[in-house]
């Protein structure tokens, strides 16, 4: 028999019946961590390569997927110190590390959900206003735009900086939000406002903005039967469709959990990492539906497979719009 122990809210909370089942568990829990963040990381990298063989990074939408996967990639490189963690079931990694991959936790999420905020409301731009959006959808819309999410993530993200530290509990170093015992910060104030900035400002503004944004687009479409204007909304539909499946549960269950009573916090303890490991899995397979929901990626992924496979060749079929772009993106390299 082992014991484990983990800190929620403002109290550790010590389990003494924790059976050994539960470690191998969390073993696989652990392994799954791995996988993910290697299959994110090459289907991450597979999307930043056919950005930079295919696209070019003047349009508003490239610069605006570029940085979502740059989030991503973020986000999923707590997942292999996590998975440590959780399979020695103490932190090795020192304190400075353990407030910077907490802060990147953060940050990652945090930027994923305005930068689909952000590309949602730039289709309804396209889409709604197609005219006079042009004026304003240009590429220093688009870096200013993005340099605001970053600076807003960031700053949100100071909290968790403050927060998370090591301590040994029970022989045990663990890397956790911990009591703060400094007099001049609040930390029930500074937790409570933590509480408020996720479920507001990454929650239930994104999600109105989103539903308002999609609800124009509908309506846009409907009414100009135009079927190439669905087309352009497709994808960013998808994405913004399977974000928020994977991370709704998680985060119905962390708002649950920070107002949970002693009785019942344990339980909503452990359905917060089933949640929270769902919501991994869309950093996980989002990269999918970048290649294979929109055409225009489709044809660039069958030109790398063409490329590094020359066999393939006459069993898939390429357009040439992305042969005439891979051609040109080569002889600029020789030059």
């Amino acid at each position: 028999m082992e014991t484990t122990s983990y800190y929620s809210g403002n109290t550790l909370t010590f389990n003494p019946d924790y059976e050994e089942p539960r470690v191998s568990v969390v073993s696989w829990l652990a392994i799954l961590y791995h996988f993910m963040f290697l299959f994110s990381l090459f289907g991450n990298g597979l999307v930043l390569v056919i950005i930079y063989q295919f696209e070019k990074l003047t349009t508003v939408t490239n610069i605006l997927l570029l940085n979502m996967v740059v989030s991503s990639l973020i986000f999923m490189s707590s997942l292999p110190f996590t998975a440590v963690y959780k399979q020695l079931t103490a932190w090795i990694f020192g304190d400075v590390m353990c407030r910077i991959v907490g802060s990147l936790y953060y940050l990652g999420f945090y930027s994923s959900v305005l930068f689909l905020t952000l590309l949602t409301f730039d289709r309804h731009l396209a889409v709604v206003y197609s005219l006079n959006a042009m004026r304003v959808r240009n590429q220093r819309y688009a870096v200013i735009s993005c340099a605001a999410i970053w600076v807003v993530s960031g700053l949100a993200c100071i909290r968790p900086m403050i927060l998370y530290r090591t301590f040994t509990f029970l022989n045990q170093t663990l890397c956790q939000a911990y009591p703060l015992e400094v007099d001049t910060v609040d930390e029930k104030m500074l937790r409570l406002s933590g509480f408020y900035l996720q479920l507001l400002l990454f929650l239930i503004l994104p999600l109105a903005v989103i539903i308002y944004c999609y609800v124009r687009i509908a309506i846009s479409v409907i009414s100009t039967k135009i079927v190439t204007k669905f087309k352009t909304v497709r994808l960013i539909f998808f994405i913004v469709l399977l974000f928020f499946a994977c991370w709704t549960p998680y985060n119905i269950v962390w708002l649950m959990h920070n107002q949970a009573t002693e009785e019942n916090e344990e339980l909503l303890h452990g359905y917060l990492e089933i949640t929270r490991t769902i919501a991994y899995f869309y950093f996980c397979i989002s990269p999918i539906f970048y290649t294979f929901v929109g055409k225009k990626f489709q044809n660039h992924f069958k030109v790398l497979l063409v490329k590094r496979f020359p066999g393939l060749k006459r069993h898939v079929s390429v357009s040439q719009h992305s042969r005439t772009n891979m051609s040109t993106k080569s002889m600029r390299n020789e030059i």
